[in-house]
């Protein structure tokens, strides 16, 4: 128990020091939003660009662990389509962004430490491998299920929906970071020492700071209304896509440094964005905010029920 301890109460000490720090008023809000757009923008991406281009990815990208995390993610997503449209009666646009909030488990801010401190920095790189796809394929799933739902009775063709899932992707920095860091690896490219570690100093901030935001903007959010539609919501995030992952991972005989990797990673809580996703066609937002905020909150015992599971 101990050991379970030291590995989950740093990771939510930090994301409690940004609730109280900003609840109390010795941060001010508004500084919230500025620190988040930091790391989102600019450390996470030069995380994700430096993790990218060192990894080999002959190794890393192993076929088994990517089916075995995105059926359970597409799984989660379905689950939470389909039960807020026909469980609680929710219209299609509220029922596709309550669907990504079951589908974006919030790999870096919690995954990535979470399994960090449990086993290691080298036990990462299937935590990277699932990270350098993970938003392409949540924002390309949802925006494109939202753009055809929204499409009804609008005629849009399939080139108007394909133009508009293309750039709200290629807006997204840690998309963009993703990229980079692939082309780097795949060209070749060498970086010099002064680029590396101006990327590093960036990268050593990304993890605390984003931790210590997210925190920051639980504040914001109350639990309030829906409540059983928020329920669900995490009871699929924290359950359905961790087992699915499991039984996935078994079938598929994943090694045990990935099983742990995407089944660690699989039962975070929703992140952020699946609240920017809510705001950003504006449908379902409460149930997303209090989504984030619940499921964060149990994160703690999920993290706790599946770590003393694994090997």
């Amino acid at each position: 128990m101990q050991a379970l301890l030291d590995v989950i109460l740093p990771v939510f000490g930090v994301i409690g020091m940004g609730y109280l720090a900003v609840r109390l008023g010795y941060f001010k809000d508004s500084s919230v939003d500025g620190l988040m757009n930091f790391t989102q923008n600019f450390a996470i991406p030069c995380l994700l660009f430096s993790a990218i281009a060192k990894l080999d990815l002959g190794q890393t990208f192993d076929p088994r662990l990517l089916l075995s995390f995105y059926t359970g993610a597409a799984l989660g997503f379905v689950a939470g389509l389909l039960g807020a449209r026909y469980i609680f009666g929710r219209d299609w646009e509220d029922s596709v962004a309550i669907g990504f909030c079951c589908l974006f488990s919030n790999s870096l801010m919690l995954g990535l430490p979470i399994t960090e401190r449990a086993y290691g920095p080298d036990a990462l790189e299937a935590n990277y491998a699932i990270i350098a796809i993970h938003s392409p394929f949540c924002y390309g799933l949802g925006i494109t299920a939202m753009e055809i739902v929204r499409a009804r009775g609008q005629g849009k063709s399939p080139a108007e929906i394909t133009m508009t899932v293309g750039r709200a992707m290629f807006r997204n920095a840690l998309i963009l970071g993703i990229l980079l860091g692939f082309v780097v690896n795949l060209g070749g490219i060498p970086l010099h020492a002064p680029v590396t570690e101006t990327v590093d100093l960036m990268v050593r901030a990304a993890l605390p700071a984003a931790l210590f935001g997210l925190g920051g903007i639980l504040v914001r959010y109350r639990p309030e209304g829906d409540m059983k539609v928020i329920a669900y919501a995490v009871a699929v995030s924290l359950l359905l896509h961790p087992a699915t992952v499991w039984m996935m991972g078994r079938a598929t005989d994943l090694s045990q440094a990935s099983f742990r990797s995407a089944v660690l990673t699989a039962s975070m809580a929703p992140g952020v964005n699946a609240y920017i996703f809510a705001n950003m066609y504006g449908r379902a937002r409460r149930v997303a905010a209090s989504t984030v905020l619940l499921g964060t909150a149990l994160s703690f015992l999920s993290a706790w029920l599946w770590l003393t599971l694994l090997p």
